[in-house]
């Protein structure tokens, strides 16, 4: 018998306006995740917003309740209700139940708000549709009018679906209140966080607007407000560390993005600064965050790197053969802001990360060339900074890139067989990381008395060969030229992490890709010794300072003294105190001498002292514990002379007082 196909005329179907968002909540607002639920907030903001632009109401508040509903409230107009003759429905059907309807398109089509953040009509249906519940309250005409829905329906029971009081003359404006449904989205606890970054970047580009925020889970009240927009954000952002003055540009023009296309609006605003702390690229459109910018992203870097290599060709600054720049060299000291409007909107998607117009991208560009050109004319002295910095970020990414290379050879070799590529490396026989262990010792003599003395099952041993390098003042670029780290780095195996922003991909980083389950120093008790350990902490802190924030990495404490009791027996003393302490428990004849080296140490009592798990001592270095030997390697070795000075003159005398003892 044939099975049925189940594939005829009366096979397709379509789905209600509610359903298209309660069932598919991904296609309208880009998730059913909490990125999804969040658009619901961006959606109702940017309608009151762009009530505020238009000129009614310079307020807008915004609620955040513990049970994860939302209220927004505007001074606009108020939507309007009732009856529309027209449409032969009421006008918050048409708002709040048809997907594509609303109040921003006019007779032909076209919008009635200038620059509004959405033109598809999806927002406010699409947000009632996706929530448990949404009451609405609008005031217009000297009316108040109150709508209730619930699972995407309206549920108040008068015939033209919503209530209708008098209300004070000439009070307008409408406030919603709605809670995502866990049913449409599977997480709605939208954080603290991401309401003021929203609020933020709508008073930025909205200048003059006052955004308030009030949160009742920490009942805190924020307000936002920048009465220059872009430009006071940028001082806000980098006053204090900015090496160029604050540039400002500004155009309204019309154009089409191809000829057989509609005429727009366009109005442009870029601010821009240089400064070599903080990096700053953030692009807006119609009062929308563009993360992933679109066409003033490209516009922008192809402006950028035409004027700036064109000025250096110019002056003659590359070396004979240099490569030209590029915007990344730019961008390492670029702080900047673009606020564009326009009257028809290409976004890639209901999400509006980013816009697509080809008017926008080719006049912007050609705008910022020819303005960047005047620039250098008019500032010649902030011009030659600008020049001469870009060219250090050029040269400083290609020498990282250089490392790089070089470093991801040596790093990504496979740890199998590791002991026939690192001089002197002793590895140990399990394979098993959660009890292997690695004692990084001072020199060959330690490394005898260790590998004779340790467990050959689960005790590894590195040998470290002179003097490791300060990692705090050297470069990555010698750092990663220094045979002794880079075996160390190898026989650790899990990568190394850089905080240069030219290097963050230098090597992957895995912690699981290590090995071992503990990394023990084992350095001698005196000078040279603790200096030696400092040494290997700093390293680690700088190039992989995830081991030490997991607690991978101890110090083996070795005895100071070994005293023994007139029947011969060893006791030995980590501290001066427990030196006192044995001798006085003693009480009879006993020979106290300081403890040896390393390297001078029998096999036994290398074992029992610093190697058995069941008598040694072992220290956890925490990130605090290295963070103080960065600040003492900093006080000591670095470039801090005023602080090694005031020590000095404060506890010089300490070591002055000890030298005269011995």
């Amino acid at each position: 018998m044939k099975k049925k196909n189940g594939y005829g005329n009366e096979s397709l179907s379509t789905l209600e306006e509610k359903d298209k968002v309660r069932l598919r909540p991904g296609v309208i607002f880009g998730s059913d995740g909490i990125e999804g639920c969040q658009h619901t907030l961006m959606e109702i903001v940017g309608n009151s917003r762009d009530e505020a632009v238009e000129g009614f109401g310079k307020l807008i508040e915004v609620k955040r309740f513990k049970d994860q509903s939302i209220e927004v409230t505007d001074f606009g107009r108020g939507i309007p209700i009732e009856w529309n003759e027209k449409e032969q429905k009421y006008n918050w059907e048409i708002v709040f139940c048809i997907l594509y309807g609303g109040g921003k398109y006019d007779n032909n089509g076209s919008s009635n708000y200038q620059f509004s953040i959405g033109l598809n009509g999806l927002g406010t249906a699409a947000t009632q549709f996706a929530s448990e519940y949404m009451d609405v309250t609008v005031f217009r005409d000297d009316y108040r009018y109150d709508l209730s829905f619930r699972g995407g329906q309206n549920v108040l029971k008068s015939n033209c679906g919503y209530k209708k009081t008098s209300c004070e003359k000439g009070r307008t404006g409408t406030t919603i209140r709605w809670k995502p449904d866990l049913k449409v989205f599977n997480d709605i606890y939208i954080p603290l966080n991401f309401f003021q970054e929203v609020l933020k970047r709508q008073a930025i580009v909205n200048k003059g607007i006052t955004f308030t925020l009030y949160d009742e889970e920490f009942d805190e009240t924020f307000t936002y407000f920048y009465e220059k927009g872009i430009c006071d954000y940028l001082e806000e952002v980098g006053k204090d560390t900015a090496f160029t003055d604050l540039a400002y540009f500004e155009l309204d023009t019309k154009g089409k993005d191809r000829e057989d296309k509609p005429e727009y609006r366009v109005k442009l605003e870029i601010a821009f600064c240089f400064n070599n702390e903080v990096s700053l690229l953030e692009y807006y459109h119609n009062s929308s965050f563009l993360e992933h910018g679109g066409s003033p992203d490209k516009a922008v870097k192809n402006a950028f790197v035409y004027a700036i290599d064109k000025e250096l060709s110019k002056l003659g600054k590359y070396n004979k053969g240099e490569k030209k720049i590029t915007f990344q060299d730019i961008e390492d000291s670029l702080v900047l802001v673009t606020n564009t409007y326009s009257t028809m909107t290409s976004y890639e998607n209901q999400t509006k990360k980013a816009i697509t117009n080809i008017f926008i991208k080719d006049e912007m560009n050609d705008f910022l060339k020819e303005k960047l050109e005047i620039y250098f004319i008019e500032n010649k002295l902030e011009g030659q900074k600008i020049l001469e910095q870009v060219l250090v970020n050029k040269r400083s990414r290609e020498k990282a890139e250089k490392t790089r290379i070089d470093v991801r050879k040596q790093l990504s070799k496979k740890i199998d067989n590791i002991s026939n590529r690192v001089k002197k490396f002793v590895d140990c026989r399990s394979k098993d990381k959660s009890i292997r262990e690695l004692f990084i010792v001072e020199g060959d003599s330690a490394l005898g008395s260790t590998k004779m003395g340790r467990d050959a099952n689960f005790q590894a041993i590195m040998p470290i060969r002179g003097k490791i390098l300060n990692c705090l003042k050297s470069d990555y670029d010698k750092i990663f030229k220094n045979d002794i780290i880079m075996d160390l780095l190898r026989v650790i195996g899990c990568g190394v992490e850089v905080k240069s922003k030219h290097l963050k991909d230098l090597a992957d980083f895995h912690i699981e890709n290590m090995t071992w389950n503990k990394l023990i120093i084992c350095t001698d008790a005196d000078v040279d010794g603790y200096q030696i350990r400092c040494l290997i902490i700093t390293m680690l802190y700088v190039l992989v300072p995830t081991v030490i924030e997991e607690g991978y990495v101890y110090i083996a404490e070795s005895p100071l003294y070994e005293i023994v009791d007139g029947k011969g027996n060893s006791h030995f003393a980590y501290k001066e105190d427990e030196k006192k302490k044995i001798t006085k428990a003693l009480r009879g004849k006993y020979r106290i001498q300081r403890s040896k080296g390393l390297g001078e140490n029998e096999p036994d009592m290398m074992w029992k002292t610093t190697m058995c798990p069941d008598t040694r001592r072992l220290v956890k270095v925490t990130p605090a514990d290295a963070q103080e030997t960065k600040e003492a390697f900093e006080l000591f070795l670095g470039d801090n002379l005023k602080g090694r000075k005031q020590f000095i003159e404060e506890y010089g005398y300490e070591y002055l007082d000890r030298s005269d003892v011995s």
